[in-house]
């Protein structure tokens, strides 16, 4: 195999040599018992930079979601989420099987919500029925290709919701790649909402964690949350150190990542195999369907005979997603490895090594 270009995720980002010097020497306590100083200083810059109250570190995206649903609502009580939303399709029902809550799903269009679709699904008082209590959406949409919501649309979804006195949660995982992409400052995009979590282990390269950032007193309940989940950690500045460089140096560059996934999107045009919607290439992810016989699978595994390692997203449909990781001369063989497979004349030849 002449080289790897790890196009799977951007879960796979390593931590940068600032990282690894700060989490060397970073200052620790014990967090469950909130005596963590270098923790102390991620919270109040994250909670600061999304414009929140306060923010509590957590291992994963995933359990910074349930705390959020548990914190907002009660067993029993409906939560309305996209139909291909991470909450929904990934997070192993943890909204019901933990927190007795049903989901009340909703499609749309590249993953974009409408107020008319909300406003419509919102329940009346009836003892017979759920009550709703909660929208939640994704910012960028990672199921619908990585697309985002504009500060207008996000503002526009909170006011039909809390109008209805729902509150609103956003799983803002890759928020920041929203931000960069549509030239905003990321507090645009959550300043209408009650809370919201990021992750800081995607395109921001930090080794483990996320932050779920709202009002002081929703944060606290969350914080009880997570130690029910498990969650609690000890000296976790080591890894709260990682996340405060991630945070300080690594937003801006996302721009890089989005750059190279239209460069990767464009190269990979034109091949009979499948097909490459650029309309949804926004921000750092590219999603192929395949034409009938190929499948996603055998895709795959002819790209991985070459090096390019990517994702399946259905049986016919597939992901690449571009990070810190990948370079623009990853991209360039990535794009003529896979032309190649297909006989497609490159037009360079292919690097041997790198």
């Amino acid at each position: 195999m002449a080289r790897i270009v790890e196009l799977r995720s951007d879960t796979f980002t390593q931590p940068t040599e600032s990282m690894r010097k700060a989490m060397a020497v970073a200052e620790v306590g014990d967090d469950v018992w909130d005596e963590d100083p270098t923790i102390h200083r991620l919270q109040e810059r994250a909670a600061q930079m999304v414009g929140m109250e306060a923010s509590l570190f957590v291992p994963s995206g995933t359990m910074g979601n349930l705390c959020a649903l548990l914190s907002h609502a009660q067993p029993g009580d409906e939560v309305i989420v996209e139909v291909d939303s991470h909450i929904f399709q990934n997070e192993v029902a943890g909204a019901s099987a933990v927190g007795g809550l049903q989901l009340r799903p909703l499609n749309s269009e590249n993953g974009r919500l409408q107020p008319e679709q909300i406003s419509r699904v919102i329940r009346q008082p009836d003892i017979h029925e759920p009550r709703s209590a909660l929208l939640c959406f994704e910012n960028t949409h990672n199921r619908k290709g990585g697309t985002c919501l504009s500060p207008g649309q996000t503002e526009a979804l909170c006011d039909v919701a809390h109008q209805a006195g729902l509150k609103v949660h956003l799983d803002g995982a890759r928020v920041f790649n929203a931000a960069v992409a549509q030239q905003v400052d990321v507090r645009e995009l959550t300043g209408p909402v009650d809370s919201v979590m990021f992750c800081l282990s995607k395109g921001l390269s930090a080794p483990v964690g996320s932050m779920l950032a709202g009002t002081a007193a929703f944060t606290e309940r969350a914080r009880r949350m997570r130690k029910m989940l498990g969650g609690g950690m000890r000296q976790a500045g080591v890894l709260a150190a990682a996340g405060l460089c991630a945070l300080d140096e690594m937003v801006d560059r996302l721009a890089d990542d989005h750059v190279n996934a239209r460069r990767l999107a464009e190269g990979l045009q034109g091949l009979s195999e499948f097909d490459v919607d650029l309309a949804t290439v926004e921000t750092n992810m590219v999603f192929g369907q395949c034409r009938p016989p190929l499948t996603a699978r055998q895709f795959i595994e002819r790209c991985r005979t070459v090096g390019v390692l990517l994702d399946q997203a259905s049986p016919d449909r597939w992901r690449m997603v571009t990070h810190r990781g990948v370079s623009a001369d990853d991209v360039d063989y990535a794009i003529e490895a896979v032309r190649r497979l297909f006989l497609e004349p490159a037009t360079t030849p292919l690097r041997a090594t790198g």
